[in-house]
């Protein structure tokens, strides 16, 4: 037997949710961490024997899997993956695996088997995000994850505003998700074939441009409020500060919302967002400047991390409005990075929470004297977040600004404007918060990073190395042929009338 014999997206779907089962019946919260990390373990070598199974010179879907599901609507179980999806699975199960190390001590604390048990069902409804082709079960795994968020920013976050962060997400969600469910129905009865939800048969006959019009903007909407885009951003900076820090780690890690752009809005909607480039080209822009100059005035790590994420996903928006190859492989390897240096960020934010009950300026200072090597590690991550050359973020970021400058002289240098001030914001914060004397609130002496945090800053500036030196084999070379693919679908190189 092979792998491709065996139905490897289904088990990275249902691994964690069965996961989830086991570790809430089991009798205590040591055997749900142990069960939650053996879950995470595996995940991680199913994610890598996908990549593993796919032909990456082939730019159709593999690894398909379809089951019957509502016949009488004609809904199925579709799952499959390519070269623009396949890499979000490991990256996906390795932030997942992180998220679950660093909330090791959670064993011992209030209702540690539902808090893992959420963390696992999570963790399968993303991946499953991943992999529908059906728009309807896309939308199944999409709604679901409100539940595990919820309860996990409600029950174990670390504001004193905590639920209400958690409800105002919620409202949120909900809103989007009212607008992505009438885009996917919409597209399904306009269809001018036989009725279906199976994205394959969606995008082989596109809809006449008058569907595509309320569809855009139905989908812009939903996928919209998820990225955020500005001005549809306002739940993520509150969620950061109130909601657990693995949560925030994990939302700016993988930005779905800029994968379902990716992945259905563009290629359903190829004739109008071509028509509407120009709107697409100014959410871009809007979004990068206003996360640039909003991180610059925050004292605090955690609200500064959020907006930044949020001026990068704006970037990313910008590549893929591009209608180009490099705009395409730029996005995909900035969401990747993301995953590491975002997330990687977050996860340290945590660990400096858990030293000091703070991340606020006004209690820190010196730190680089306690804990040089949490100092030393968000000095590298943060510089490869700013795309410093041979880290995971140079290459993205140049594919990115390089599509920006030669769709519209404006929109790059507003772009390359947002990673100025990147640097900025971040190289400030860190003088203050880590150089210089130690801060009033700052005692001497820390407790170092432990061998499990240090294990997950390790692995994760590891990669950031790899996929700077290597970042062909890494991240270009598996996405070529499928991001060719996609500009074909949406309509070739550049704007009509440009």
């Amino acid at each position: 037997m092979t792998l491709l014999d065996l139905p490897l997206l289904s088990l990275l779907i249902g691994l964690p949710m069965a996961g989830a089962l086991c570790a809430w019946i089991v009798p205590n919260g040591r055997l749900a961490r142990s069960v939650a990390l053996a879950c995470g373990i595996l995940e991680l070598l199913l994610a890598l024997a996908a990549v593993a199974a796919v032909d990456f010179s082939g730019s159709g879907f593999q690894l398909l899997e379809r089951h019957s599901w509502i016949p009488s609507l004609g809904v199925t179980y579709l799952v499959g993956v390519d070269g623009l999806s396949v890499l979000f699975l490991p990256a996906g199960a390795l932030l997942f695996l992180a998220t679950l190390v660093a909330s090791w001590n959670l064993a011992n604390r209030v209702m540690p088997r539902f808090y893992f048990a959420l963390l696992l069902l999570f963790e399968g409804l993303t991946l499953g995000i991943f992999c529908a082709l059906d728009t309807i079960l896309f939308f199944f795994f999409w709604e679901l994850t409100l539940i595990p968020i919820y309860f996990l920013v409600a029950l174990w976050g670390v504001g004193p505003n905590r639920r209400h962060a958690a409800v105002k997400y919620t409202l949120f969600m909900l809103a989007g998700g009212a607008a992505l469910l009438f885009g996917l129905l919409l597209t399904t009865l306009a269809h001018p074939g036989p009725h279906t939800f199976d994205l394959t048969r969606l995008l082989a006959e596109p809809l006449s441009r008058e569907a595509q019009w309320p569809v855009f903007f139905l989908l812009l909407i939903g996928f919209g409020v998820k990225i955020p885009i500005v001005p549809l951003h306002v739940w993520l900076p509150i969620v950061a500060m109130e909601g657990p820090v693995v949560i925030a780690a994990i939302m700016t890690g993988l930005k779905l919302g800029a994968y379902g752009l990716l992945r259905f809005l563009f290629p359903l909607t190829p004739l109008v967002a071509r028509e509407l480039h120009w709107l697409l080209v100014g959410l871009a822009v809007v979004t990068i400047v206003y996360g640039a100059l909003s991180a610059l005035s925050q004292s605090n790590l955690r609200r500064l991390l959020a907006f930044s994420s949020i001026g990068h996903v704006g970037l990313v928006v910008l590549g893929l409005s591009s209608f180009t190859v490099e705009g395409v492989q730029g996005a995909v390897a900035q969401l990747l990075n993301f995953s590491l240096v975002s997330g990687g960020l977050f996860l340290m934010a945590g660990f400096l929470h858990q030293r000091l009950g703070s991340t606020d300026l006004i209690h820190l200072g010196g730190l680089s004297r306690p804990l040089p090597v949490l100092a030393g590690c968000v000095l590298f991550f943060g510089l490869a977040g700013m795309g410093m050359p041979m880290t995971s973020g140079f290459p993205g970021e140049l594919l990115l600004l390089t599509s920006a400058l030669r769709d519209h002289i404006g929109s790059g240098l507003a772009a390359l404007g947002g990673v100025i001030l990147g640097a900025g914001y971040f190289l400030g914060f860190y003088r203050k918060a880590f150089l210089g004397p130690l801060g009033t609130g700052v005692p001497g002496v820390l407790p170092a990073l432990l061998p499990r945090e240090q294990a997950i800053l390790m692995v994760f500036g590891l990669l950031i190395l790899v996929a700077g030196w290597f970042p062909d084999a890494v991240l270009l070379d598996p996405t070529r042929a499928a991001a060719q693919a996609w500009v074909e679908q949406v309509g070739g190189v550049g704007i009509p009338g440009r």
